[in-house]
């Protein structure tokens, strides 16, 4: 398979769409399927030639030439259609992008949230749609990238690929999130964080940027400073000393 399966970022959406389409079917499968049949990149100009009788076959696999019916209704799979087309495609759930370039924000974090519509922490690690990636200092909080994770599903190892999308960053927020994948995020060198609750990411980096001044133990690793507790206690020390 290609480094690239998916050459834009309007392709892959267009893929995450119709594969919620389907009744939810798994977006790798989707890709691999789509791949076979338009060879990759996955470009819009190659799903835009695709028709309900491709899909129909695609989706049938193996038993197409046996008219399969594959279980998804015949409106379901016009919808998908015209979303891989780009047929009433909403980019208006897309978050507008702030300039950044490295050493902009002095002291700053970079933390990844688990999002899959709007400005919003509202997925779960291994099945949201994107990552919005944002830069938090004391004073500022910046969205710089929104990754799609179309590519990394389409990996073999998926939640591998991605930790490896958001291994720039020192946090990932998510709603949940499960052990074995937990795992490999903190490999990457990740700080995973569960806010099962989810809501607006900018209010969930809001209490964080708020820590940033005194930071707990596990936020003063991250950020390679002492933490709070650790402060005071070396300050007595010296204190102690001098007297």
């Amino acid at each position: 398979m290609s480094e690239t399966p998916v050459a834009s970022r309007e392709a892959a959406l267009r893929i995450a769409l119709a594969a919620r389409a389907l009744n939810g079917l798994d977006v790798r499968a989707l890709v691999g399927a789509l791949i076979e049949k338009l060879a990759a990149p996955l470009t819009e100009t190659k799903l835009g030639t695709l028709t309900v009788e491709d899909l129909r076959v695609i989706l049938a696999g193996d038993f197409a030439e046996q008219g399969c019916h594959v279980g998804v209704e015949a409106e379901s799979l016009k919808e998908a259609i015209r979303l891989l087309w780009g047929q009433g495609v909403d980019h208006s759930d897309f978050p507008a992008i702030e300039a950044y370039a490295e050493g902009d924000m002095p002291g700053s974090l970079r933390v990844a949230v688990a999002a899959n519509r709007g400005e919003n922490l509202d997925g779960h690690f291994g099945s949201c749609e994107r990552f919005l990636i944002y830069q938090v200092s004391p004073t500022e909080i910046r969205l710089i990238a929104v990754r799609s994770t179309v590519e990394a599903d389409a990996a073999e190892d998926k939640n591998a690929a991605r930790s490896a999308l958001i291994g720039d960053s020192q946090i990932v927020y998510v709603q949940s999130i499960g052990g074995p994948a937990a795992a490999k995020v903190v490999r990457a060198g990740v700080h995973p964080v569960k806010k099962p609750a989810g809501g607006n990411a900018r209010e969930a980096l809001l209490e964080l940027q708020q820590r940033l001044s005194s930071p707990p133990p596990w936020l003063a690793q991250i950020m390679g400073v002492p933490s709070a507790s650790l402060a005071r206690f070396e300050e007595e020390m010296e204190t102690g000393e001098a007297a």
